[in-house]
């Protein structure tokens, strides 16, 4: 599709001050298919924006407060929501809920309504319960609609793209390695029997260092951060998957978590999703898996449906 045809975009992003927010931001900036840009967090998104707005690209910035939550979310196409605590040595995702869950619930309510049919993306951990109380959320306001609402897993997808890539010494470029079930620790299961290259134990060692890589750079900062950077990459790596869908771009496909019955025990799943212009427009079959991973799937559902049960209890109270 020729630029001159693209639907220009109107994208917000919910936390633009923050480590993933900013450079997040700054990606979005870049982009040709992002005609606004909206960036909202509680302090400094005003100053993100002025700093944006110096960069020589078409997009235009405007920055909100906290008292102009609604504007900035007012007639977008796409919900980017990073906002929430970072994870701190020691920390797993769940120990982030009692905060995050209060922030995903009051945007998604936002959003819901200023700008009811527009897509939204979840990065706020932990995503497998976030998620359901952002649905949870929506349903209250009567405008829930499963095909426009995401939760961000693809940074466990770029994860694998680059270990794997690292192991066979090729171009992450050229290896796809699909990822489902959730987002932290086993309930990650990226499904590595397609490469025959591999090992039985470089199989078991990637399987961990995916589903445990968050751990690997909160380690690494020392206490100063978690995985931001390469966090921001990949939520706009699945922007960008949405925009060439929402242009008009058949067969654009990606694992990302969504209501789903991929995994009928799960009321959420991260599985091979189609995307269309109203979102996801049909939930692909998932790959074929061996016995190993079969058994890690096993391991993914026993966390991941009492993950969903605990966001949809706090989204319903």
């Amino acid at each position: 599709m020729r630029a001159s045809q693209a639907r220009l975009v109107k994208v917000a992003v919910l936390g633009a001050g923050g480590g993933i927010g900013q450079p997040l931001s700054l990606l979005l900036k870049h982009s040709k298919d992002v005609t606004q840009l909206n960036v909202y967090d509680v302090h400094g998104a005003p100053g993100v924006a002025a700093d944006l707005s110096h960069i020589c690209t078409p997009s235009k910035v405007q920055g909100y407060g906290p008292e102009e939550l609604a504007k900035a979310v007012s007639g977008v196409d796409l919900v980017l929501i990073p906002a929430g605590v970072p994870r701190k040595p020691g920390m797993t995702r769940d120990d982030l809920f009692n905060t995050n869950a209060s922030i995903v619930r009051d945007l998604s309510a936002a959003v819901a309504k200023s700008s009811p049919k527009a897509i939204i993306g979840v990065i706020s951990n932990p995503v497998n319960s976030t998620v359901p109380i952002a649905a949870e959320t929506l349903k209250k306001a009567g405008v829930y609609d499963p095909r426009k609402l995401f939760g961000i897993t693809t940074l466990d997808i770029v994860r694998a793209r680059t270990f794997v890539a690292e192991a066979l010494k090729k171009s992450p470029s050229d290896i796809d390695v699909p990822v489902i079930g959730g987002h932290s620790g086993e309930t990650i299961v990226p499904l590595l029997s397609k490469f025959s290259e591999l090992s039985e134990e470089q199989v078991k060692a990637l399987t961990h260092r995916i589903q445990f890589g968050g751990d690997e750079v909160v380690k690494a900062k020392a206490g100063a951060g978690s995985a931001t950077l390469s966090m921001a990459y990949a939520a706009f790596e699945f922007a960008g998957h949405v925009i060439r869908a929402l242009n008009g771009e058949k067969g654009v496909t990606l694992c990302t978590y969504v209501e789903s019955k991929a995994e009928p025990s799960c009321a959420f799943f991260s599985s091979p999703v189609e995307l269309g212009k109203d979102g996801v427009e049909k939930i692909l079959p998932l790959p074929k898996r061996n016995s190993y991973e079969d058994a890690l799937l096993v391991k993914c559902v026993e966390g991941l449906q009492g993950n969903i049960k605990k966001g949809i209890a706090f989204g319903t109270k």
